[in-house]
């Protein structure tokens, strides 16, 4: 807490000693091609180094408009108005001072041959950004049925793993923001998350290769922010999406968003629900002590609830004060059946076979809320702030018959039946209060958070006799881990006739305590830690004209691990595979170095580097000579460079296209003595390309697919390639309040894994895969007023919920 006040008040002396003279304003009108006024037109000034925007505005019943306290610098303005095409000016520079009228803006009028056309303000699939890239779900055809997890996998240069792990551009340390909050999930959790999260939900997914300082330390590949959908209508108003989809059996779906504004209050809601089953499969082919050939087919059988509801006030013109909750529950019932052939070493012979089942059933619950102050007095200077507090609780119970049976399962050779209780409570509460002002030409911001974590998992473990549960106290644990981390931020950021420069510093004090109880003999039961680190960020961009910027970031970053990756429970796919956590495990961290050339606005080039130390991933390893497990360890080091181009472009007016080609080498390295060393590289590359039609009447189709070629998996798995193809149309229906979306995802039933590893004496083999290949159709309606905009808030607390932890 002395970090903590400490930081605020220095942010308080700081502020009392800015200066705001340093802003310029521009002013201007905006008329149609018969020189009439266009009246309420909105009016958007983009900073040319990145393409971010600055300011908002919208002209006057005379097409009048002004921007007041701009940060000298350059930048474009665009124009929009329904039924008009977009205006984009030239770049214009805007000195400390200043007041520029700019002359007037003409917009062109739409052609067309028919007597009467409705005019649908669309915006493109992908655009792309000097500092991140954007996936606008809501536009895409092929995201129909599809969940937050397979939308990732489809997004410019996203790899998702077998294990439901996030890749991008070669790197696992991927943050995940849903809203602008990082989640505090574990990798499963997260994945079951987000695979309840309908397409159908999503605006947009923004990848963020280099954050800037404002954004927690955390991910050192990088962070994707999955933005759902907001309401922007005025009034009253709602939106009802029903959708199925069927793979190997049914899948369905449905949502409804409202919406209600006046002058004093926005009230907002939704609620999503989505249900069904889902399968995949899983092969391990071992040599160890013995051969063993593990075949496993699985099914999930979920229903998952997502709800939201905020209220926003409208203190006067320059406060609002909100509140939200949200949150999501979840009944899952995971089911495996196992076959296991072992063989001798010598001749190959089968000797036994392990028939095992998984039983699984459990429920995920989760409830956050989040009180927000922001002010904003029109001319640079805003503060804002948010408490939150967020509570997640898991439960799960297990039963897992194993019996050894002959060549033939005529005879059972032995068994080994047992059970497990695994509850899990995390309590989240944040702090965090963010301030920018216009100084010294410039635009600084400065920021401080609080956060403290408590995770409290208990495993119980039962032996099954006769069918009567037995408690084992020598193999049952509880494990309680505690954290807390302090934080303080500044950034600046200038604009120098063409060249740009942006600075970023922040401190992060960590304070954690992970306790196990045991009646195991097992050393160091309580690991504590006390650390603080530093993490500079900057970079400098550079217009060389009106077609050609450069940009050259750099950042420190660090990845701690999730919470369920310390726990040392056992999750069992049977009494021969398991996956546990690593109470020793320790955060890694990354330097990022990227350079970027940007071309018409569209057309990206990156070239980047990183260097990780003490990068951790999952090693698969050995134990007791016939068992087999997946843990997390920290290997020495991790270098990747990367090469990224992406290029949204119109072929003709009917005829779109989005392309994203991403090249990388890895490089692991790492030495756990007795034999066991890690020294793998590989070049590898993904392609995405997506292309989309607009058709007569009403009617658009889209054809996308990807390819990944050989690359890493984990510390040691060796990948074979992979690649997809989908097709979708979509058609307008009801006066155009409607939308029908058909499609077909994974048309040849490519999307499985392949993968080798070679390990300490370990050989496994490993593939999978699940129902990639599905039709799915979803009908979607609007009612009510369109044009009422809801405030767009982020929270405290998304950096917590991306390590909050949960079982397989």
């Amino acid at each position: 807490m002395k970090f903590f006040s400490l930081t605020a008040l220095l942010l308080g002396v700081l502020t009392s000693i800015w200066a705001q003279n340093s802003t310029g304003k521009i002013s201007g009108s905006v008329f149609d091609e018969q020189e009439k006024a266009v009246a309420f037109a909105n009016v958007i000034l983009y900073a040319s180094a990145d393409s971010s925007m600055s300011k908002a505005e919208y002209t006057d019943e005379t097409g009048q408009f002004a921007i007041p306290n701009i940060a000298a610098g350059n930048y474009w303005v665009a124009i929009t108005y329904v039924g008009l095409p977009a205006f984009n000016s030239d770049v214009i520079q805007i000195k400390a001072g200043e007041e520029l009228k700019l002359p007037p803006f003409i917009m062109a009028s739409s052609s067309t041959d028919l007597d009467e056309v409705v005019v649908v303000a669309k915006k493109p699939i992908i655009e792309v950004h000097p500092d991140k890239t954007v996936f606008n779900v809501e536009g895409s055809i092929n995201a129909t049925g599809s969940n937050a997890l397979e939308l990732l996998k489809k997004s410019p240069g996203v790899i998702v793993d077998n294990n439901d792990n996030i890749i991008l551009q070669g790197k696992n340390g991927v943050q995940v923001y849903i809203d602008g909050k990082p989640s505090p999930l574990s990798s499963a959790d997260l994945a079951e998350f987000l695979k309840s999260v309908q397409s159908t939900e999503i605006e947009a997914i923004e990848i963020i290769t280099n954050p800037s300082a404002k954004y927690d330390a955390e991910g050192n590949a990088g962070i994707i922010n999955i933005r759902l959908k907001k309401d922007k209508r005025l009034g009253t108003n709602a939106n009802i999406s029903l959708g199925g989809a069927m793979g190997e059996v049914p899948k369905y779906n449905g949502s409804l968003n409202m919406n209600y504004r006046n002058k004093l209050m926005n009230t907002f809601g939704s609620y999503s629900y989505n249900g069904g089953e889902w399968r995949n499969f899983m092969n391990f082919y071992r040599r160890q002590d013995k051969i063993y050939d593990q075949r496993s087919r699985m099914r999930n059988e979920s229903n998952n609830h997502n709800f939201k509801l905020g209220t926003d006030f409208f203190i006067n013109d320059k406060s609002t004060i909100g509140f939200l909750v949200n949150g999501f529950f979840s009944k899952r019932d995971w089911f495996n059946d196992g076959r296991t052939e072992i063989a001798s070493l010598e001749d190959g012979i089968v000797d036994s076979v392990l028939i095992a089942e998984s039983n699984n059933i459990g429920d995920r619950q989760n409830l956050n809320f989040n009180l927000n102050y922001r002010f904003d007095n029109g001319e640079g200077v805003v503060w804002n702030f948010d408490g939150d507090y967020g509570k997640f609780h898991n439960t799960a119970e297990a039963y897992q018959p194993n019996f050894y049976k002959s060549p033939n399962e005529g005879e059972i050779y032995s068994q080994n039946i047992f059970g497990n209780n695994t509850p899990t409570d995390i309590d989240i509460v944040t702090g965090k209060v963010d301030h920018e002002r216009n100084l010294w030409g410039g635009k600084l911001g400065l920021g401080v958070k609080y956060s403290y974590v408590t995770t409290d998992n208990t495993f119980d473990f039962y032996n099954i006799l006769n069918g009567e549960e037995i408690f084992d106290p020598m193999r049952s644990s509880k494990f309680v881990f505690k954290e807390n981390i302090n934080a303080f931020y500044s950034s600046f950021q200038k604009q120098i006739d063409k060249l740009s420069i942006q600075l970023g510093f922040r401190i992060e004090n960590t304070n954690s305590t992970g306790t196990l109880a045991s009646e195991q003999q097992i050393d160091n039961k309580e690991v504590d830690r006390h650390y603080t680190d530093f993490f500079p960020s900057g970079g400098v961009s550079y217009q060389v004209n009106q077609k050609n910027m450069l940009r050259l970031n750099y950042s420190r970053r660090i990845d701690r691990p999730r919470y369920q990756d310390l726990n040392p429970f056992e999750n069992k796919l049977d009494e021969l595979t398991y996956q546990r956590g690593n109470p020793f495990l320790r955060p890694q961290y990354t330097h990022n170095v990227e350079l970027t050339h940007t071309f018409n606005y569209t057309l990206n080039t990156s070239l980047s580097y990183s260097y990780t130390k003490d990068y951790f991933t999952q090693i698969t390893d050995t134990t007791e000579t016939s068992r087999s497990f997946i843990s997390h360890q920290n290997l020495s080091n991790q270098e990747v460079i990367s090469l990224a181009v992406s290029y949204p472009f119109a072929v003709t007016k009917w005829w779109n296209i989005y392309t994203n080609a991403t090249g990388y080498y890895t490089h692991n390295k790492a030495d756990f003595g007795e034999g066991k060393t890690v020294d793998i590289s590989v070049n590898a590359f993904s392609f995405y390309s997506q292309h989309t039609f607009s058709l007569p009447y009403n009617l658009s189709f889209q054809l996308s697919g990807f390819y990944n070629s050989p690359n890493i998996w984990g510390g040691t798995f060796e990948n074979e390639s992979m690649w997809g193809i989908d097709a979708g149309l979509q058609a307008k229906i009801l006066d155009g309040k409607g939308t029908l979306k058909l499609s077909l995802s994974d048309i040849f039933n490519t999307m499985q894994w392949h993968g080798v590893s070679d390990f300490g004496g370990l050989y496994m083999d490993a593939s999978g895969g699940w129902e990639s290949r599905r039709v799915s159709l979803n009908f979607s309606y609007m009612l009510g007023n369109e044009q009422v905009k809801s405030r767009k808030r982020k929270t405290g607390l998304e950096d917590e919920k991306s390590r909050v932890g949960g079982d397989n």
